[in-house]
């Protein structure tokens, strides 16, 4: 099992979304959230050079089986990258899940998925 985190742009959400729903992949947790990335840009205020403020993004989390990993990834590169390529298109992180498990039921493991 792993969970694919994704910081994704807000405005390219609906096409995440919709990109992993035609993949058959419905489950997923949304955040909003903001970071700094690589992204250079220098904001001036009355001729002084000011750190640039966070930037808003939404953050993804979709835990996932094996099987639907590489899925879940191809749908998120081609929905979330805005045309050519540009910096801040976000990032995905893959992490081993060691356990899940559903409240309801008790239910362990891939099952829980």
């Amino acid at each position: 099992m792993k969970l694919v985190t994704a910081i994704i742009n807000s405005d390219m959400l609906d096409d995440v979304r919709e990109a992993l729903i035609q993949k058959d992949i419905s489950r997923i947790t949304v955040s909003r959230c903001s970071g700094r990335g690589r992204a250079e840009r220098v904001d001036l205020y009355r001729g002084q050079e000011l750190a640039p403020d966070l930037v808003p993004k939404v953050r993804v989390d979709i835990a996932c089986n094996n099987e639907f990993l590489d899925l879940t990834i191809e749908a998120i590169l081609s929905a979330a990258k805005k045309e050519g390529g540009t910096v801040g298109d976000g990032k995905i992180f893959v992490t081993e899940l060691q356990e899940c498990i559903r409240i309801r039921t008790g239910e362990r493991g891939h099952e829980a998925i």
